[in-house]
């Protein structure tokens, strides 16, 4: 079997995107279980919306998700996109999930039990004092990574259990 070198490029290329991708996973999953011991995590689409509309610099990261399931809910279509401008307006990395329910595992319930709603998820940090953690530096090359070959909001799969 002969290859054309652009044939094995492609081939590496994909490999190393698939380890970037798994490895963007795992520092998402540590960037989660970071901030929630932190209490920096708004969770919900209308609680992350207020967080944005009165301390946008306190937002360090978006996280959106969704499966097949809510695919044609337009509403939340719409709130993903007026978030997304939010963030591109604001330079904050934003990426997108598939797996909503491991999401909802990762960030816990509310008070009365139920699963908390996941669709969009925000790592916080104060203004006064930036935290400062080595996943969201992973997460911030990979998105900046994934924008020099215009992939604006990437896809990140969580690592399995």
């Amino acid at each position: 079997i002969t290859m054309t070198l652009e044939e094995i490029r492609g081939q590496e290329n994909t490999m190393e995107n698939t380890d970037r991708v798994q490895s963007a996973g795992a520092a998402l999953e540590e960037l989660l279980v970071a901030a929630k011991t932190q209490d920096y995590l708004t969770v919900g689409v209308y609680e992350s919306a207020k967080v944005m509309n009165v301390d946008p610099d306190s937002v360090a990261f978006c996280v959106l998700a969704t499966d097949e399931e809510y695919e044609c809910d337009i509403a939340l279509q719409i709130h993903f996109t007026l978030i997304q401008a939010f963030c591109f307006d604001n330079d904050i990395n934003v990426v997108r999930v598939n797996d909503i329910e491991r999401l909802a595992d990762l960030v816990g319930a509310d008070e009365t039990g139920e699963p908390k709603d996941a669709h969009c998820i925000l790592v916080t940090s104060p203004s006064a004092n930036p935290w400062k953690d080595p996943a969201l530096d992973k997460l911030s090359l990979f998105c900046e990574e994934s924008r020099s070959v215009y992939d604006w909001v990437p896809t990140i799969t969580l690592p399995e259990r």
